[in-house]
């Protein structure tokens, strides 16, 4: 069986009790970045006591996929995971999942933290329609192209960026949608955690997000 587990996405207390069960159990588990995963585990007390981990990320996914189906065909219990959050989701996954799904075998979901979800639920916006679109296009004019696309879209939008494009994408929001409602969060779950703003011109106080590393949430109507 496959087990696709999320995982904390900040504050490694975040995960629930039958993630970490899975994590013990697993025969294999296979990890964005091996290193970032085994800190979780060792967080937690789980030791591998011999049992694999294995990186699987963008440019390995496709012989990683064939490497589970075949785990799995011989009996052994899988588990996936990626830095923080849900695998799949804007993370390494999807080619893996939909490989053991057509291979015949059972693909299981262990739920847990999902960016995307904590932003809109402390974002004040409408939750009850709603669509997460992913990262945007890095260039300028395909971005705006893309946003001008979503924005008949019904219902708040939720995009994750790169901290280096935050300003371009709500400036880019401002000529394209006229001001709309947006909210931004950076950190979430995580030491200097913020709830940036409601509106765009003020949504960064005026803060230049350049050469900062880490990423943002942001949901806008």
């Amino acid at each position: 069986m496959l087990y696709i587990i999320a995982t904390p996405i900040g504050n490694l207390d975040d995960i629930s009790i039958r993630a970490l069960n899975t994590l013990r159990a697993a025969d294999v588990i296979y990890a964005e970045d091996t290193r970032h995963t085994k800190k979780l585990l060792d967080h937690h007390g789980i030791s591998l006591d011999g049992r694999t981990l294995a990186s699987c990320f963008e440019h390995n996914e496709d012989t990683r996929a064939r490497q589970v189906v075949a785990h799995l065909a011989e009996g052994h219990s899988v588990a996936l995971v990626s830095d923080a959050g849900t695998p799949t989701i804007s993370d390494p996954g999807y080619l893996l999942v939909r490989t053991a799904w057509e291979a015949g075998f059972r693909v299981v979901p262990i739920p847990g933290a999902c960016a995307a979800v904590a932003a809109l639920s402390a974002s004040g916006l409408p939750t009850d329609r709603f669509t997460f679109v992913g990262f945007p296009p890095k260039k300028s004019g395909a971005r705006r192209r893309w946003l001008d696309e979503l924005s008949t879209a019904p219902g708040t939008l939720i995009l994750y960026a790169a901290a280096r494009d935050v300003v371009k994408i709500l400036n880019d929001l401002n000529e394209l949608r006229g001001n709309p409602e947006v909210v931004v969060f950076r950190e979430i779950t995580k030491r200097y955690e913020e709830c940036l703003g409601s509106r765009t011109e003020c949504s960064l106080g005026g803060r230049s997000s350049q050469g900062r590393s880490h990423h943002y949430g942001g949901a806008w109507r």
